[in-house]
C-alpha cells in the first residue's frame, strides 16, 4: 500500500467502488465513480501498490511528458474522498481502479482495512454487464446483496447467482464475511452497442445510487451526453434494417416484461427523485462543488463526448454475452 495523504476524518461515510475491466461493460461503472470524483472534486488520500496486484503486460503503464520531463503512470487503484454538503452532510469514499491481475483476497483485505479505519458504514460496488436490452428503453439497474436482512430493509434482491465472477463479486463477499454491509448495483448495457462510453448506463447507475443512499448527485452534462448517445445509436440502427428489426424485437420483449413495473411504486420513485432535485436543502445542485473543497477535513492536511461506437449485427460472432460475461447480476 502507498499512502499519499493523512487519513481523513469522515461523516457517515459510504464507500463506492468500481473497477475497469470484466465487470465494466461500456465503462459505465467506472464512469459513474469518475463522475462523482470530478463533480465533487475528490481528494485522493491513498493508492494501492501496483506491484502487488497488476500484471504490467496485461495492464501497461503509460509514459507522459510533464514540462519536458518523462513520467510514468502505473495502473493501480486509488481512494479519494468527497464531502456532500447540505442540511445533513456526509462523505463518500470513492474507490476507482482496474480489476487486479492477481492476489484478489489480499486486494480485498486491503480495501476492507481502509473501510474499517475510516468507519465506513456500507460498501456499494458498481458494475455493468452486457445484456439483451434495447438502447431505446430505460437502462435496467439491479441492486443485489448477499445479506437477507439488507435485502429486506433496502428493497434489494438477494443474489442467487452461480458461475464465474469478477472482482465486484469477490469484494462484495469479502465485505459480507467481514460483517460490512455490501450492495452491488448492476447496469445492463446493450450487447450490440457495447463499446465505451455509455453515458446512459452511467446515468442510470448514479440515479440508482441516489435512491439507495438518499443523496443528491450533481449530474452536470451527463443527461445531455446520454441523450446524444441514444440519438447517435438511433441513427446508426436506422441505417441497418436487420439491426433495426432486432432492436424492435428487444423493445417488444422488454415492454412486455416491464408491464408490472409501470406501477405506482415506480412512478413514486421518479417523483421522489424529481422533488429531491428541486429541494435546495437537499444538497448542492448541478455544478456545485463539495463542502469543503480544500481538504480541510483531513487530519494531516500537510501530509466528453466521443464518436458513436459501431453497431454489431445480432448474428455476428461475439455479439451475445459469452461464458466470460455474466448475464445476470452476481455477487
Amino acid at each position: 500500500m502507498i499512502e499519499l495523504e493523512g487519513m481523513p476524518e469522515l461523516i457517515d461515510p459510504v464507500m463506492v467502488a468500481a473497477f475497469e475491466g470484466w465487470n465494466d461493460a461500456g465503462d459505465a461503472a467506472s464512469g459513474a465513480v469518475a463522475h462523482l470524483d470530478r463533480e465533487w472534486k475528490g481528494e485522493v488520500f491513498a493508492a494501492l501498490d501496483a506491484e502487488d496486484y497488476y500484471d504490467f503486460q496485461v495492464n501497461r503503464p503509460t509514459v507522459w511528458l510533464d514540462n519536458g520531463t518523462r513520467k510514468i503512470t502505473w495502473p493501480t487503484t486509488r481512494l479519494s474522498v468527497v464531502r456532500i454538503g447540505g442540511a445533513k452532510p456526509r462523505d463518500l469514499v470513492l474507490v476507482r481502479g482496474i480489476e487486479p491481475s492477481m492476489r484478489w483476497r489480499s486486494f480485498c483485505n486491503e480495501i476492507l482495512g481502509f473501510a474499517h479505519e475510516l468507519g465506513v458504514e456500507m460498501v456499494i460496488v458498481l458494475g455493468a454487464l452486457l445484456g439483451d436490452t434495447p438502447h431505446t428503453r430505460p437502462v435496467p439497474v439491479s441492486g443485489v446483496t448477499s445479506d437477507p436482512d439488507l435485502a429486506r430493509t433496502m428493497d434489494l434482491e438477494e443474489t442467487r447467482y452461480e458461475g464465474p465472477t469478477g472482482i465486484v463479486g469477490i469484494l462484495q463477499e469479502a465485505c459480507t464475511h467481514a460483517g460490512v454491509p455490501a450492495v452491488s448495483l448492476w447496469a445492463a448495457v446493450p450487447h450490440y452497442v457495447s463499446q465505451p462510453p455509455n453515458p446512459k448506463a452511467t446515468l442510470a447507475l448514479l440515479n440508482r445510487l441516489e435512491d439507495l443512499i438518499d443523496i443528491r448527485i450533481p449530474l452536470g452534462e451527463l443527461p445531455e451526453d446520454a441523450r446524444a448517445w441514444q440519438l447517435g445509436v438511433d441513427q446508426l440502427a436506422a441505417e441497418d434494417s436487420e439491426v433495426a428489426e432486432y432492436v424492435q424485437t428487444l423493445e417488444e420483449a422488454r415492454d412486455t416484461a416491464d408491464l408490472p413495473e409501470a406501477s405506482g411504486e415506480a412512478i413514486a420513485r421518479e417523483f421522489e427523485r424529481y422533488l429531491r432535485r428541486r429541494d435546495p436543502a437537499a444538497g448542492p445542485g448541478p455544478g456545485s462543488g463539495p463542502e469543503p473543497s480544500d481538504g480541510s477535513y483531513f487530519r494531516d492536511p500537510s501530509s466528453g463526448r466521443g464518436a458513436q461506437p459501431p453497431l454489431r449485427r445480432p448474428e455476428d460472432p461475439g455479439d451475445l454475452p459469452g461464458p466470460e460475461t455474466p448475464d445476470t447480476p452476481e455477487s
